[in-house]
């Protein structure tokens, strides 16, 4: 009995070589992708059984264990091997695996999925292994795993290939697991401040709820264009009108038909809510509670960093209304104008090239983006927007030119966007009639009245406070992602180029 069963004679193509050892496995062991095999173990509950496993012992105990073989050394007598909890040594040699499973060895390459049944112990160097008794192929892999240090040194190849990048990347991986703990972070923090969790259409025959252009689509049996969501909005206030709940909310996937960047991808996640009976100042508190739990969740603690800044979510949060962000930076006093052309006078004073039909307000929030807005990076709540972009919040009162709306700042980034709702069903359509008429003489032709939305909002929507944040730059700011793209498993990417 010799200690290695000497490997076959192969093609030199790594790919061949592999689809080479595919065919001597099915002709040696017949099926090469069995459907049952029965793991008693993960590596991570290994690690924690017997954490207190002394050198050099054998446990007694027989585990299996299954995963993909991420190094060979020693021609297979070493093999690390993976699964989604963490790593175990495998170890084979001939005075404990019978030569059955040392002839599989060779067939063994990097990236294969393999099932492993032996004996657990410690090595003299500390190394927690187990000693092969039985060894399954699972999955024979066709191609090469990428380079094991590296990784995927093409960023367009790591967003593609999504499934190699996070095989090879650490920092991916954890990022999505810390994903999943953020948006369930949000769902349990909904829920346990007595919000109920609802869902509503993604196929719209009328798009609303926000400013975007939507994607389209037709339903065959309806005969009917549709469009994707831009916005839950408009259905989850019927909701509140409806009285299933005074609390609703919907974690959801939104489409708008517009720019790629760091910061933007057109499929997006959302948390929308509505709080009967609450206002935009209620909203700021939950905010505030919300970001709290949730950096804790991630880094235990409010303070974390993001890029060579620390930001704190820690609150309260600065609150400043627009008007006086504005003046304070630029010295600009919108609330001394009168007029929408003193304001468009005052902004190409200091320098603004602003259209001569804009208004007042849309004077305003240009400055503000253009001037403020990069100015925020800890967490901050802009306040008192102007009534020209905001057609769904109430007016602040004293002030006709303003409403009762915020957005959340941090790292210069809009995360989150809220009102004190309009709830008057005259006020409301005057707003909607007025944004759909400025929607036409834009071009926007297909933009229509959702009927059925005002229709419900005559039945009678009680005062509300409204939030949306958007979960996917609130990710990136927590996984500390500078690109969206990051933290979106599949990005819309640009065809490949053949």
């Amino acid at each position: 009995m010799t200690e290695q069963t000497p490997e076959p004679t192969l093609s030199s193509d790594p790919t061949e070589v592999r689809r080479q050892k595919l065919a001597l496995l099915r002709e040696q062991v017949g099926d090469v992708y069995p459907a049952h095999f029965h793991r008693t173990i993960t590596n991570a509950e290994l690690a924690a059984k017997y954490e207190g496993l002394e050198l050099d012992t054998e446990s007694g105990d027989i585990v299996t264990v299954a995963g993909r073989v991420y190094s060979s050394r020693n021609s297979g007598m070493f093999i690390d091997l993976h699964d989604a909890s963490g790593k175990i040594q495998i170890f084979s040699h001939k005075d404990t695996t019978p030569e059955e499973a040392r002839a599989l060895l060779p067939m063994i390459d990097l990236g294969d999925i393999i099932g492993v049944t032996g004996m657990v112990r410690r090595t003299k160097r500390g190394e927690l292994t187990i000693n092969a008794h039985e060894i399954t192929m699972l999955t024979k892999t066709l191609l090469p795993m990428p380079e094991k240090y590296h990784g995927l040194a093409d960023i367009e190849l790591r967003y593609r290939k999504r499934h190699l990048d996070i095989l090879t990347n650490e920092d991916s991986k954890l990022r999505f697991r810390q994903r999943s703990q953020i948006v369930s972070g949000i769902r349990r923090f909904m829920e346990n401040d007595g919000f109920m969790e609802v869902e509503t259409p993604m196929l719209h025959s009328v798009y609303g709820g926000a400013t975007a252009e939507p994607f389209k689509t037709h339903h065959n049996t309806l005969k009917l264009d549709m469009y994707l969501r831009i916005a839950p909005e408009l259905f989850l206030k019927r909701t509140l009108v409806s009285g299933l709940t005074d609390k609703v909310f919907e974690v959801n996937r939104n489409f708008r038909n517009e720019g790629v960047s760091t910061r933007h991808n057109p499929e997006f996640t959302m948390m929308e809510c509505y709080w009967a009976y609450a206002d935009y100042e209620d909203i700021m508190d939950l905010v505030e509670r919300l970001f709290a739990e949730l950096a804790v969740k991630i880094h235990g603690t409010t303070e974390f960093m993001f890029g060579d800044k620390e930001i704190s979510f820690k609150g309260p949060f600065k609150r400043v209304p627009m008007p006086d962000a504005v003046k304070e930076v630029t010295g600009i006093d919108f609330l001394a104008m009168k007029t929408d052309e003193e304001a468009r006078t005052a902004a190409k004073a200091a320098g603004f090239a602003v259209e001569k039909d804009w208004t007042w307000g849309e004077c305003l929030a240009f400055i503000f983006e253009e001037k403020v807005e990069g100015t925020l990076i800890q967490p901050s709540h802009v306040t008192h927007f102007p009534k020209d972009i905001s057609p769904f919040a109430k007016e602040v009162p004293g002030e006709p030119r303003l409403v009762e709306r915020f957005e959340t700042y941090c790292n210069a980034w809009e995360i989150g966007n809220a009102f004190s709702e309009l709830n008057d069903p005259e006020e409301q359509r005057k707003r909607m009639v007025e944004q759909l008429e400025q929607a036409h003489a834009r071009g926007e032709k297909e933009k229509q009245l959702d009927e059925e939305f005002l229709d419900a909002i005559d039945q009678g929507m009680p005062p509300a406070g409204g939030l949306g944040i958007g979960v996917d730059r609130l990710i990136m700011l927590l996984t500390n992602a500078p690109s969206i793209r990051d933290i979106i498993l599949f990005p819309a990417r640009r065809a490949r180029a053949d």
